[in-house]
């Protein structure tokens, strides 16, 4: 499952991502008006991600690949259940959001589409069109939502093209019909500045890919018979769409985190693949800077039990995501395709874009420092469920989705996540993306893993702060990586640097150095689901959990003691109401009252039966000898 989508209002004034500053950014790509765009279309239909011959391709492939059988079972089990189960209806039951019908009717679509491309069995077409009868009877597709017009705008797409030819004329027009009316006339309206709601047009992130995707999937559709509009709206969408797509570089990262990477590359593979197989060409999009790479990213922010390094509004849930295969497909890696073809829930695009060769075993360097969203993996081994893991991140608090979670960490080792991040809270809590997102502890410093300095009522790093890897090192013996946070605590200390090195790809070691001026008060929490033991003179912690052990040892300061605590806001902070609880999590926490000059180092190591942890070293190396 995707995870929750932003709102329209998180894309405004509160994170201040939604408006790109176009004077700052790569040269725009070149793309031809709208009459020039249409002039290369294809006549005919399906001609939106396949063309008849490749549907026909695909189901020869189906009938001698083991692993297209498996999936095409699968398939076809769901397509049954489908046959029985009720039409979409219009519900917005919180208020703003028409979103899980439009995904459903998409993946109806989607399903039932392909299946009768492989089975030749009339019930999918007209379950299919059960489903699309009533969605286009809906009085709108929540536009103030534009997220639920270009899902189900998308979702009209597919099952207009892919069913084309079992369509009667009269179908085909009401199919028409709402696509223009209650999708691309809004979408062109949004780039003519006509609209509230069209905002994302000049944005960044997510919702630039999935508007412009999916209103983009319902003009290639009808571009042979709304030729002036589909074009106005394709020239205008393959401009903005370079925006959010300039943020993969230069290493394919998404400082939305690995969640929403999914959301918006799904889209934005979608438009490209659509454009390709309907044009002829994506006009040079798909060779942005950094794109290429993007397949790399949910590979190294996934840890060996599955889980992502879920920073910002984001789920550890494992990343499924068909746009790998066609990914490794345009790109000749491999490696993408490897890993899809491991998680692959039999969604139609699997099947469609299945890469051939993609077996294997990972075969990539241990560690990858992305450069400009500032995320860190390192792990002790690939296809290994045992394996240590660590995801370490600095970043930018200005980011959409963002949380204040600069020099935050996950860890994972011997088949458990020792060290979580809670992840996001309800969407619909009192001003969530607004003037009261600092007040939820899910989304303030306290609620990840990582220091505070001075916390009091107020955000607990600076909002507006980015912070940098100023330093990354991938050895076998010693990895590390170095973020310097002083943005982050700029008002309440001079100096502030997290290190944190994997040593002989056994131990993590987690080291802070902070100076100021004046004296701090200092807290340090590591969020677990673990029981945690603390020894009697504080200065080590054992967290059981699974029948496994990780250690907690106290290096520096001399004075420093461990304690537990519950995860929830300190006393200090604010108290809203309707916040997640958390709980099933507890912190390990260490509270320092009168610092001034300080190196707080700690050692975790995982236990196997019957080992015992080393010794503390004699001494510590400054981050600065690193």
């Amino acid at each position: 499952m995707k995870t929750n989508r932003s709102p329209l209002a998180f894309g405004l004034a509160l994170l201040g991502a939604a408006v790109s500053v176009v004077a700052a950014a790569p040269k725009e790509l070149p793309i031809p008006p709208g009459n020039e765009i249409l002039a290369k279309l294809r006549p005919g239909h399906p001609r939106l991600l396949a063309s008849e011959s490749d549907f026909a391709k695909l189901k020869e492939r189906v009938a001698t690949d083991p692993q297209l059988k498996e999936w095409h079972a699968k398939l076809r089990a769901e397509g049954q259940r489908l046959l029985e189960q009720p039409v979409s209806k219009y519900e917005i039951p919180d208020g703003l959001r028409l979103l899980s019908t439009s995904r459903r009717v998409l993946d109806r679509q989607q399903t039932l589409g392909l299946l009768y491309r492989l089975d030749d069995d009339r019930r999918y077409v007209e379950r299919a069109w059960k489903e699309l009868e009533a969605a286009a009877q809906f009085p709108d597709w929540n536009p103030r939502h534009f997220l639920d017009t270009a899902e189900m705008t998308h979702a009209f797409a597919i099952g207009y093209d892919w069913l084309y030819d079992q369509w009667t004329d009269d179908q085909r027009a009401l199919l028409r019909q709402a696509i223009v009316e209650k999708g691309l006339k809004l979408g062109a309206a949004c780039h003519r500045g006509g609209t509230s709601y069209g905002w994302w047009t000049t944005s960044e992130h997510n919702w630039n890919q999935v508007c412009n995707g999916g209103i983009g999937m319902g003009a290639l559709a009808v571009a042979d018979v709304e030729p002036e509009l589909a074009g106005e709206f394709l020239n205008a969408a393959l401009k903005s769409l370079q925006l959010p797509m300039r943020r993969f570089a230069p290493d394919g990262a998404w400082d939305e985190g690995p969640g929403y990477w999914n959301y918006a590359t799904s889209y934005n593979v979608v438009f490209l693949a659509a454009l390709e197989t309907a044009l002829g060409t994506d006009f040079g999009l798909s060779q942005i800077a950094g794109f290429a790479e993007a397949g790399m990213f949910p590979i190294y922010a996934t840890g060996p039990l599955g889980k992502t390094f879920n920073y910002a509004d984001g789920g550890e849930g494992t990343i499924r995501a068909p746009q790998m295969f066609w990914l490794a497909r345009k790109f000749d890696r491999p490696a993408y395709a490897v890993y899809q073809r491991k998680v692959a829930s039999a969604d139609a695009l699997d099947l469609l874009w299945l890469a051939p060769g993609s077996t294997g075993k990972t075969d990539l360097p241990l560690d990858r420092h992305f450069r400009e969203a500032d995320v860190v993996t390192f792990r002790s081994a690939w296809e290994d469920r045992n394996a240590l893991f660590v995801g370490f991140k600095a970043g930018d608090n200005k980011a959409n989705h963002s949380n204040l979670d600069l020099g935050s960490f996950v860890l994972d080792a011997l088949g458990v996540r020792w060290v979580v991040d809670p992840g996001a809270d309800n969407y619909n809590l009192p001003g969530y993306f607004g003037g009261q997102r600092w007040t939820y502890y899910r989304l303030r410093a306290e609620g990840h893993n990582i220091v505070l300095i001075n916390p009091g009522s107020g955000p607990d790093q600076d909002p507006q702060a980015a912070a940098r890897i100023t330093k990354f090192q991938s050895r076998p013996d010693r990895a590390f990586a170095i973020a310097d946070l002083t943005p982050a605590y700029a008002k309440q200390a001079r100096q502030v640097k997290r290190g944190i090195a994997i040593l002989d790809r056994r131990q993590v070691l987690v080291q802070d150095e902070i100076e100021s001026d004046q004296p701090m008060e200092v807290w340090w929490f590591l969020h677990t689901p673990a029981e945690i033991k603390v020894a009697e003179d504080g200065r080590s912690a054992t967290l059981t959990r699974d029948n496994q052990r990780l250690v907690a040892q106290m290096l520096s300061p001399d004075g420093a003691r461990f304690t537990t605590m519950n995860a929830q806001p300190l006393p200090t902070s604010p108290q809203p109401e309707k916040q997640a609880r958390n709980e099933g999590t507890r912190k390990l926490a260490i509270h320092l009252a009168d610092a001034k000059s300080l190196r707080l180092a700690v050692r975790l190591t995982p236990l196997r039966e019957g080992e015992r942890p080393a010794e503390p070293p004699a001494g510590l190396t400054a981050l600065a000898g690193w």
